[in-house]
């Protein structure tokens, strides 16, 4: 499929005014996708969780402008309060998707937003921010055309507008784990949109635990878009690409038969890799913090002492993931709070799990 599939040109009645509201999740990468091409494409495949309580709620309000102009008029409000601040990423979105979606220079747009987790968490709000407003977006689109739209084609879409926002915003509209880019072994991967995994999943992946240690709660170290910049020169770059690659190949067999400690063996690689490639990257940055360490140095010890099946994963900063099947909740959950918390700035953390993506309101 191209990109000028996308293109819609065929509106039957443009609306005086109206809203829509969509909640889109957060979603966390098993195997990472970093470093892209092109526009909002990723170098390698990535499969993700995607989370269940961890969301943003955005409201779409539009209304038909007296006179046309090239130019996208919008507001953003965060909790009820504008903020400008917000608004340089969504005009560079709009610009990007105007020629998928030509009706934006019709209207002016207020977007209301706001996330069920702590913003500044460091929990990453863009992806279930940018899958939301898409999501509202092609609703208003759904609205405007009089052929039909199939829910497959309506998702596709807004999986597809998701990415030109956030590539992994992509890979939150379904649930419970998706695929985004292109592999030979997954029929119908795309890096244009995520896809829900095509294959048979193990009953222990199911409602699979993700509980959130939120070790820093500032501003990001370095942003996405020049991490991903880094993997432009790095020097181990390709076999990078090529063990995501393989690592997509080998989780399939560990999906489908529910071999934990190949999971654990293969996610804790995975997100080690990624920090691993920041750090020797130029400029470098070490992204962890001391209490990252510490979190991961108790989770091996923890995992030694019991056998008990619980590992971790990290997004491209200091918060850890600590995940577990749903059967030894009780025991895991115990542990987090009696030996983690601790190391959590004050104390916080999040117990979220599998999900089924984005909803409606």
């Amino acid at each position: 499929m191209k990109s000028i599939e996308f293109i819609s040109n065929k509106y039957s009645n443009y609306p005086d005014q109206g809203s829509f509201t969509w909640q889109s999740p957060s979603n966390i990468a098993l195997i990472k996708y970093w470093g892209k091409f092109g526009e909002q494409m990723p170098k390698n495949p990535s499969i993700s969780f995607t989370l269940d309580k961890c969301r943003t709620i955005t409201e779409l309000k539009y209304k038909k402008k007296d006179t046309h102009s090239e130019d996208i008029h919008f507001k953003v409000f965060f909790d009820g309060e504008h903020r400008p601040d917000f608004e340089p990423k969504i005009d560079t979105f709009f610009n990007r998707i105007h020629q998928y979606l030509p009706f934006l220079k019709e209207y002016q747009f207020e977007i209301h937003t706001s996330n069920t987790f702590p913003h500044s968490s460091g929990i990453a709000s863009s992806a279930s921010g940018m899958s939301a407003l898409a999501l509202c977006l092609m609703s208003m689109e759904r609205s405007m055309i009089s052929e039909e739209l199939s829910e497959q084609k309506f998702k596709q879409k807004a999986s597809f507008l998701s990415r030109l926002g956030s590539g992994s915003a992509c890979r939150s509209i379904e649930g419970d784990l998706i695929v985004w880019g292109e592999h030979k072994d997954i029929e119908g991967s795309s890096d244009l949109y995520g896809i829900k995994y095509p294959f048979k999943i193990h009953d222990v992946f199911r409602n699979f635990q993700d509980t959130i240690l939120l070790v820093d709660k500032g501003e990001k170290q370095v942003s996405s878009t020049v991490g991903h910049g880094l993997m432009n020169d790095h020097p181990f770059a390709e076999n990078r690409f090529i063990q995501a690659n393989k690592n997509v190949t080998d989780i399939k067999k560990i999906l489908e038969t529910g071999d934990l400690t190949s999971f654990i063996d293969l996610v804790e690689s995975e997100a080690l890799t990624l920090h691993s490639m920041m750090l020797t990257s130029t400029p470098r940055f070490i992204l962890m913090k001391p209490n990252t360490l510490e979190i991961i140095d108790r989770i091996w010890k923890f995992r030694r002492a019991s056998s008990l099946p619980i590992c971790f994963t990290l997004d491209a900063g200091a918060n850890v993931h600590v995940l577990y099947p749903e059967k030894d909740k009780d025991d895991i959950q115990k542990f987090i709070g009696s030996e983690l918390s601790s190391l959590c700035k004050n104390g916080e953390y999040i117990h979220d799990h599998s999900g089924l993506g984005a909803k409606q309101l």
